[in-house]
């Protein structure tokens, strides 16, 4: 199915493009991370990847032309489709210029109705931040903090915030230097990209008459209020004195409700040291509980106050992460759209550990059973390649490229960091690729590239002391293998029991792509390789 590829945003003051070069032409084929083309914006001349593999169908902004953001760059799709509808869509997408006769009906009418309302540009070096798109996915952003303060001056690469993406919390510098303004985005909030998140200018420019809740576009152009006369200050000073007054009274209301009022740095210092918010007392306005609150806090100090009645039920309420929010909508979507079965087999793991333990005799290489796994899984893809494979509408596409995603658990969750051509890895190539990711997953410091693409999933709890259990299919794959632990046991060996070590795994199928015998088969092959690990130095 063929895919729009448009103008993309590479900043967030970027508004239209210029195709500096193409880097592929009609007919190419492309894989997913490939360059398409070098966009110039307005800060600089970057490299566009696709997102997509497939042919490069159609090219709609040739080199040198410009374009505004959204407009059709290219088309991706299966070779020789038929595209004329998504063409005529385009075009016909295009406004139809308005005649002169239409025009000044237009003018007229609105002559007529009321006069044209007086606009203002933003002040002069004044600029508007919104919410970036840090990753391909992001749909909303959460400030997770403000390195900045209003009133502080800023130069071109200070880090202004750190913002929670789904997928990881990423730090956000500035394009700009001046004076931060406004801070349209308080920490803990989260809006969707393209929201004002701050304003930075001139120091002391008044930017009171922009309004942070519409869009950017909307804000360029403020209408121009007249100086207040006493009266009308002193109105207006009065009402604000009652929304206090009225602030005050449902703050006052919703604590005596149970409701506990504290920032959200403080939310989290308690979270980090183990303190329940309900037995500190707030020293902040209405009571609210803020950071010093927090780190003043001596157990019993409150005396009666900090006794929690023996039966009383407590609900301690965590703002969902957006990787969290991002974990629950993709697995959901995966279990419930593809149709989920299960293989297991039970792999004797004696000449596994023998071959490690000889191959770590090294002192400079040190391999886990994991590395070992995940190299087994590389090689047995390349023997069944339709289970390296995802489901589209209309075809099945397998993937010539094995790319495996290894799944680390995070505090937030799980993240899949993704060894690319992993059957082209030695064990210790695997080995400290591995460990380097988990790492910066951990830290999280992942980059997008170092998340996308895989193929294929290993997902090992064996370290856990789990021995055995399922998961669901990373999607777009068509595949996850569960790993389980080590475990000693009497076995059969030569018709007599002896004590054996052995291993569980499960493989997690999507069944529109791969049937049950292709599914076995490829456990066949796993199982040759780890049982006989000096087959995989073949």
């Amino acid at each position: 199915m063929a895919e729009i590829i448009t103008m993309p945003r590479l900043s967030d003051t970027m508004e239209e493009g210029t195709v500096a070069s193409w880097l592929k032409k009609v007919g190419d084929k492309i894989e997913e991370g490939d360059i398409l083309a070098e966009i110039e914006t307005d800060k600089a001349t970057m490299e566009f990847e696709s997102f997509y593999e497939g042919t490069l169908l159609h090219i709609g902004i040739a080199e040198g032309e410009t374009a505004e953001v959204d407009k059709l760059l290219a088309i991706i799709g299966e070779e020789s489709e038929d595209i004329t509808a998504l063409l005529k869509a385009d075009d016909t997408a295009v406004e139809t210029p308005k005649t002169e006769t239409e025009d000044d009906s237009t003018n007229k009418e609105e002559s007529t109705t009321a006069p044209a309302a007086q606009e203002t540009e933003l002040p002069e070096g004044v600029e508007i931040i919104t919410m970036p798109r840090l990753s391909d996915t992001m749909e909303e952003g959460t400030v997770a903090s403000w390195l900045k303060k209003e009133g502080d001056t800023v130069e071109e690469g200070d880090i202004l915030a750190e913002i929670e993406t789904d997928k990881a919390t990423m730090e956000f510098e500035s394009f700009y230097s001046g004076t931060l303004l406004k801070i349209g985005i308080a920490e803990g909030e989260t809006a969707n990209v393209d929201a004002l998140l701050a304003i930075i200018g001139p120091a002391g420019t008044d930017v009171s008459t922009i309004d942070i809740s519409v869009k950017p576009e909307e804000a360029a152009k403020a209408p121009v209020q007249a100086p207040e006369t006493d009266t009308s200050s002193k109105i207006q000073a009065a009402k604000e004195e009652k929304s206090t007054s009225v602030v005050a009274a449902i703050s006052q209301t919703s604590s005596t409700n149970g409701r506990i009022f504290a920032s959200p740095l403080a939310k989290k210092l308690a979270h980090d040291k183990g303190i329940s918010l309900s037995v500190v007392k707030g020293s902040g306005e209405n009571g609210r509980i803020v950071k010093r609150d927090i780190e003043n806090y001596q157990p019993g100090a409150t005396g009666a106050a900090a006794y929690v009645p023996v039966g009383e039920e407590n609900f301690e309420e965590l703002s969902n992460s957006q990787m969290r929010k991002t974990i629950a909508k993709r697995l959901g979507e995966s279990k419930f759209t593809a149709p989920h079965y299960y293989l297991t087999v039970e792999l004797d793991m004696d000449n596994a550990i023998s071959s490690r333990t000889a191959i770590n005799s090294d002192p400079d290489v040190k391999i886990s059973f994991n590395d070992m796994i995940v190299k087994a899984c590389a090689m047995a893809l390349r023997k069944h390649p339709q289970v390296n494979s995802q489901w589209a509408d209309k075809v099945t596409r397998i993937a010539k490229h094995i790319h495996l995603g290894v799944a680390v658990a995070v505090d937030d969750g799980l993240l899949v960091p993704v060894l690319k051509f992993a059957d082209n890895m030695t064990f210790s190539q695997i080995g400290v690729a591995v460990k380097e990711l988990a790492g910066k997953a951990r830290d999280k410091k992942l980059t997008p590239d170092e998340m996308q693409g895989s193929t294929f999933t290993v997902s090992n709890l064996g370290m856990f002391g789990i021995k055995e259990f399922t998961s669901i299919i990373n999607q777009p794959n068509s595949a996850i293998l569960s790993v389980g632990a080590i475990v000693q046991k009497p076995v059969v060996k030569n018709g007599a029991i002896a004590i054996g070590n052995t291993m569980t795994v499960t493989l997690a199928c999507d069944h529109r792509t791969v049937d049950g015998v292709t599914g076995a088969k490829f456990l066949e092959t796993l199982r040759h390789y780890i049982e006989n690990p000096v087959t995989m130095f073949v």
